[in-house]
């Protein structure tokens, strides 16, 4: 695994989605402690149980931020896209990170002093509210996940999974999944062999077309009324 490149001072790619709640002042700070740094596919960003000390802003890319849990087994909590910050949980609730964050393709983090950002969010009421924004959202999908893995049968959680990755990550019918097929059931919380099954049956079906990662979805209404129903 190549080393992520770090470009510190650099604040260039965060300036432009935060420069409407930040000062100019409040720029220079973020610029004077905040790292940019590069990561290649797989490459972990943060992990599990490591010290908190920073907020970090996805400038681009794709990454999966997954709980470790006993004998080696892991529960996806989400996947997310560019100008999203990770790690405030942990920052403002605790001392560490409780979960590990890994690249699914090149991506590019800013890693904020969790000290001067919170020296800015006292200071600045719509940098904070934009921060409670976002977790607050964050909190309602995981809401959402958790009723899902708990009341839907399997085919309502793979379709809520193709839904999720269509309308929010790529907004298009058809896309390339980022993930394993192992990936893929710990996103769903069911085995390896259980989510190949049900994107066989999907395709059987004719609810989408898939070769090898790509799936084209052919018959949306199928797929929301999957996720609706469970």
């Amino acid at each position: 695994m190549e080393s992520p490149t770090v470009n510190p001072n650099d604040m260039s790619d965060i300036a432009n989605p935060l420069s409407h709640s930040l000062s100019d002042s409040e720029l220079n700070l973020l610029n004077m402690n905040c790292n940019l740094v590069e990561y290649a596919q797989r490459d972990t960003i943060i992990k599990q149980n490591s010290r908190a000390s920073h907020i970090i802003f996805i400038n681009s890319g794709l990454v999966k931020i997954s709980k470790e849990m006993r004998k080696g087994k892991n529960l996806m909590l989400n996947i997310e896209g560019a100008n999203k910050f990770i790690g405030s949980s942990s920052v403002f609730g605790s001392d560490y990170y409780n979960y590990s964050v890994t690249a699914l393709e090149p991506t590019v983090v800013s890693f904020i002093d969790s000290k001067i950002f919170k020296e800015i969010i006292a200071k600045n009421g719509a940098l904070g509210l934009e921060l409670i924004a976002q977790i607050s959202r964050d909190n309602i999908l995981m809401t959402e996940k958790l009723s899902s893995l708990l009341y839907k049968q399997l085919p309502g959680r793979v379709a809520d999974i193709i839904i999720y990755f269509s309308e929010t990550i790529y907004k298009s019918e058809t896309f390339t999944f980022p993930l394993t097929r192992q990936e893929l059931a710990e996103l769903a919380g069911t085995t390896k062999e259980s989510i190949i099954r049900t994107l066989s049956e999907f395709k059987h079906d004719k609810i989408i077309s898939i070769e090898r990662n790509t799936i084209s979805i052919l018959s949306p209404k199928i797929i929301q009324t999957l996720s609706r129903l469970g």
